[in-house]
């Protein structure tokens, strides 16, 4: 049986082209099947406030590594175009990309296109180049592939030459060309350079790894990013899969229920998102159904710090 998928779990990875056209099918039409009545009638999810605009955010947004990252293949291009829409159907605002992540810049492009060019998108994407003169022209690149005349966020993606990109970063925002500027890391990795970046710079946005099972983060992290007054986007929520293979073994608990938990996905995504410092965690995925659970989990009761704490013991005993 096939997995969840979040930012870096290779879903229909080997299975033969013929059959993954099919799924990928399969899944472009699934939306299709259902009411449109039925998405207006979803809660709305809760929003955050960006901290150096007040602009609210959903809590839960979209990634797009390896999931968007499927070359010319018309099907899987529809069926990420299908993701899309239902993503935004269900409130959600906030797409995340970058140039590292193959094609997945143009298929949101080509969605973008298919979707009428949503009003309510939040245009988060990356430079990542180690030439800090090939920055300026990687970002107009992307822009051109995402079909936006200017981002929402840049973000240096693995704080690869920040030095250099930063002030470009800067300089676009105080321009006009860009509304908020930020770093990422991932995987637990380069902490210590972060902390010390986010301690000078005037950083709107950090992007780094928070979730069940790595909660490096709430020891400096995510204290920092509360106390200088800059947004947190959560990136591999769930472990890159491993943390939902492992939770799949077990019966969701009677508490979820408490918090409106109707899967392993959401009882990962709340305890994220309830965090007082986070503002956005952005779960990847090829299918309808799973958008839509993962944006379901900004909405309804969220945890308070009892039951975090409560949920991270639940989770450290299995």
């Amino acid at each position: 049986m096939l997995g969840r998928m979040d930012t870096d779990e290779r879903l229909l990875m080997g299975i033969p082209n013929r059959t993954r056209r099919r799924l990928l099918g399969a899944l472009a039409a699934a939306p299709l099947l259902g009411p449109a009545a039925g998405l207006a009638q979803q809660p709305r999810p809760a929003t955050r406030a960006i901290p150096s605009s007040g602009e609210a955010l959903p809590r839960v947004g979209l990634g797009s590594w390896i999931t968007f990252d499927v070359g010319g293949d018309a099907l899987a291009r529809d069926a990420s175009v299908e993701v899309m829409r239902a993503f935004f159907a269900a409130g959600g605002r906030l797409i995340d990309s970058s140039p590292m992540y193959g094609t997945a810049q143009e298929v949101i492009g080509y969605g973008l296109d298919k979707l009428g060019r949503p009003a309510g998108l939040f245009s988060a994407d990356k430079v990542w180049t180690p030439f800090g003169s090939t920055g300026r022209a990687q970002v107009e690149q992307s822009a051109r592939r995402w079909g936006v005349s200017r981002f929402d966020l840049l973000q240096v993606h693995n704080l690869l030459a920040w030095e250099d990109h930063l002030p470009m970063l800067f300089e676009m925002k105080a321009a006009g060309r860009l509304r908020y500027v930020g770093i990422t890391t991932s995987h637990g990795r380069r902490h210590d350079e972060m902390e010390r970046i986010m301690a000078r710079q005037p950083l709107d946005f950090v992007q780094f790894t928070y979730n069940l099972a790595d909660r490096e983060a709430e020891q400096r992290l995510l204290p920092l990013a509360r106390e200088r007054g800059i947004a947190v986007i959560v990136n591999r929520p769930f472990q890159g899969g491993a943390l939902l293979r492992r939770l799949a073994r077990t019966s969701l608990p009677s508490w979820a229920a408490e918090i409106d938990c109707t899967s392993w996905a959401q009882v990962a995504l709340k305890f994220i998102v309830s965090h007082p410092a986070v503002t956005c965690a952005i779960p990847a995925t090829r299918r309808v159904d799973h958008v839509r659970e993962n944006v379901g989990a900004a909405a309804g009761r969220l945890p308070d710090a009892a039951m975090r704490a409560r949920m991270a013991a639940h989770v450290g005993a299995l």
